[in-house]
């Protein structure tokens, strides 16, 4: 098994049994800065700090490669309506100063088995730095 990285305790992994794997993530900042009007010149900007990181990925759920798709999406409900502070790790790198709340998700059911129950579902889930 290779375990590729994980968000709490969701673990993205890979092996005979079990394919869990993160998509298109993208990690972004931005810096804060006031501007001040001047009388009869150029305005004045200032660097007044810097805002939290956000990262943005998918997930996609799928029965069929041995994801149990109701209770990981109930996992990544439980943590954002918590406001749980989550580690990000990719490979063997820890993602972010210290944690990570998830800030938004969205989903997309894509397939059901012959019962109605869901059987594969696109995620997105977006997540903004915590720090302390």
């Amino acid at each position: 098994m290779a375990v590729v990285g994980c968000l709490g305790d969701i673990v993205f992994q890979v092996s005979d049994e079990k394919m869990e794997t993160i998509d298109k993530a993208k990690w972004s900042g931005s810096a804060r800065y006031a501007i001040h009007q001047r009388h009869n010149t150029n305005a004045l900007t200032e660097f007044t700090g810097i805002d939290p990181d956000r990262f943005e990925f998918e997930i996609t759920l799928t029965h069929e490669l041995g994801v149990d798709v109701m209770s990981e999406l109930v996992k990544l409900w439980d943590y954002e309506r918590k406001g749980e502070a989550l580690r990000l790790v990719l490979g063997d790198k820890g993602y972010g100063k210290y944690r990570w709340n998830i800030l938004e998700h969205s989903m997309v059911f894509e397939n059901y088995d012959k019962w109605g129950n869901l059987y594969s579902a696109m995620v997105t889930i977006k997540l903004q730095e915590y720090l302390r």
